[in-house]
């Protein structure tokens, strides 16, 4: 299990807010913009303070301040600029949008998130906000995590935000859009996988194209799938695998599904972290590994 950190070296705070260790360093002889504390061999640590005030100054030069500038000001009001530009302002190139997320992300800052949000909205359709900006602010969020930088709490509440939004758009595209009758497509994750996020926006994709799903969720048994074969017309199967399936093997999963539907001619979609290196060749025929999402609409279409 990762230990979180209280306290982060400049190297994390390098990571997290892109600016290099030598500015960091510079800023806090220059301007104090910093007063990271000291251990006994004179290293520097900074609290989740510093790193919160480091993302708002970033976010600040991106928007065309000077560190001189931002540098006389109080954290609370560094924090406040921030806010009036992403209230008021186009947020611009994606990555200021990303780091806005992470300021929201920081502080639990819902308000925040949400007006980053519509900001892009304003120039992005939902698809390119996805693909555009939320996929590399969790990669990210995803690295950091690991590291130890950030806490596990951080990162479920963005992920969860951001499935808030993708059900908004899904239930605006349910309404809007003809459902295509040829196909149905069941949308599942195995057991012990619990990461739906990507099935989630899997299924806003075929939802707006106009394809009817049947979204099924987590932690779903084979077995259980039985009954949709036997229920419903020409179903297709799409998982969205980033851990091992069922404790086996990827080849061994699609194997498995074949002999427990009693069936070895029902599509199967995989896609996710864990199909990347698969070998196409060794998986039955039925069963198609697709590494984008792009790559599942160039099936479709």
């Amino acid at each position: 299990m990762n230990t979180v950190k209280s306290t982060f070296s400049i190297k994390d705070l390098e990571s997290f807010g892109g600016i290099k260790a030598h500015t960091i360093r510079m800023w806090e002889r220059r301007y104090n913009l910093l007063e990271p504390e000291r251990t006994p061999t004179n290293i520097r640590t900074y609290s989740l303070e510093d790193l919160q005030k480091l993302l708002n100054v970033t976010f600040l030069l991106d928007h065309n301040f000077k560190i001189s500038k931002i540098a006389k000001n109080s954290s609370d009001e560094i924090a406040s600029l921030v806010a009036e530009i992403v209230e008021e302002k186009d947020l611009g190139t994606n990555h200021h949008a990303i780091n806005s997320f992470n300021i929201a992300m920081m502080n639990f800052d819902q308000r925040l998130f949400s007006q980053t949000y519509n900001q892009l909205r304003k120039t992005l359709d939902f698809r390119s906000v996805f693909f555009e900006v939320f996929i590399p602010l969790l990669e990210k969020i995803g690295l950091l995590w690991q590291a130890g930088v950030v806490n596990p709490a951080h990162e479920h509440f963005i992920s969860n935000l951001i499935k808030q939004k993708i059900l908004i758009n899904l239930d605006a595209c349910s309404e809007t859009t003809s459902k295509e009758t040829d196909k149905i497509f069941i949308l599942f994750l195995p057991e012990n996988e619990i990461h739906d996020l990507g099935l989630m926006f899997l299924n806003y994709e075929l939802e707006s194209r106009g394809y009817k799903c049947v979204y099924l969720g987590q932690n779903m048994h084979i077995e259980n799938l039985k009954y949709i074969v036997n229920t419903q017309h020409n179903p297709h199967f799409i998982s969205y695998l980033t851990v091992n399936p069922c404790d086996t093997s990827v080849k061994q999963f699609a194997e498995d599904f074949n002999k427990t539907i009693e069936e070895e001619n029902i599509p199967l979609y995989l896609m996710g972290r864990i199909v990347q290196k698969v070998d196409q060749k060794e998986l039955p025929a039925n069963v198609q590994i697709l590494k984008t999402i792009d790559a599942l609409t160039a099936t479709l279409n």
